[in-house]
């Protein structure tokens, strides 16, 4: 029987983008997967539209809190309930390619390296292409991520069955990149798919947030998540600002 791939997907009011998310899994070349949607408290049509579709579709599961608690803990209740042997993650207002699934256990297979992420393209709401594709590095290591978090939650793939779950860190931004480096530190590095397998949607409030706060956000995360000193979250700043404009400078 071919391996089961857990997919996990936090919602927020993303009644507007996630039939076209899941329609974007429901169209993968690879058909073993179980979908587990958590809902982190919406209050538009989310909820009715993922109870609709899955009716028709026993792959997806559905999980409701009931207030807002934050990505980080809808992703970890989706962590916990996942039963795959491999695990990804896409958000409720991004695409898949349809070999994204197939190219990515295929190439963990090939290359025997646990973790794999890839190259993605980068939208605006309406799926017009604002920025130039995303081209990740061929590996990257704990430092590299310290640097430039250049491994999205879109393309992550991970091989449970190698490197069991862990748990996002509990914060408000960054709990991606803290389960990344939590990886790791246990493996030499991840390996970086050259082909574009996805679309990542920057929403036009994404596009509005305050550099200050994400700055911020990024120096507690240094201090108070890896336990970095004052002069190596310093250095690592440094890098990540320069990277960070470079990013989407175009």
């Amino acid at each position: 029987m071919k391996a089961l791939v857990s997919i996990i997907t936090p919602a927020y009011n993303s009644a507007k983008f996630i039939a076209e998310t899941i329609q974007s899994v429901q169209n993968q070349t690879y058909q073993n997967w179980e979908m587990i949607i958590v809902d982190d408290g919406s209050s538009d049509e989310t909820e009715s539209i993922v109870l609709a579709i899955l009716v028709k579709d026993s792959r997806i599961q559905f999980f409701k809190l009931p207030t807002n608690a934050g990505p980080a803990v809808a992703r970890n209740i989706g962590i916990e309930k996942a039963s795959g042997d491999f695990m990804t993650f896409i958000d409720a207002d991004d695409i898949w390619f349809p070999t994204f699934i197939e190219n990515n256990i295929k190439t963990i297979q090939e290359t025997t390296i646990p973790f794999v992420f890839s190259s993605y393209k980068r939208s605006n709401e309406k799926l017009d292409f604002i920025y130039s594709d995303f081209k990740v590095p061929l590996k990257v290591t704990y430092t590299d991520i310290l640097k430039s978090n250049s491994i999205s939650c879109l393309t992550a793939f991970l091989d449970i069955k190698i490197l069991g779950k862990k748990q996002m860190p509990l914060i408000r931004k960054r709990q991606d990149m803290g389960l990344w480096l939590a990886y790791l530190k246990e493996i030499p590095f991840a390996y970086g798919i050259q082909e574009t397998q996805a679309i990542y949607r920057i929403r036009e409030n994404s596009l509005s947030r305050k550099k200050s706060d994400l700055l911020k956000y990024q120096w507690q995360f240094y201090r108070e998540v890896e336990a970095l000193s004052v002069f190596q979250s310093t250095y690592y700043m440094v890098h990540w600002m320069v990277r960070g404009f470079l990013k989407y400078r175009n």
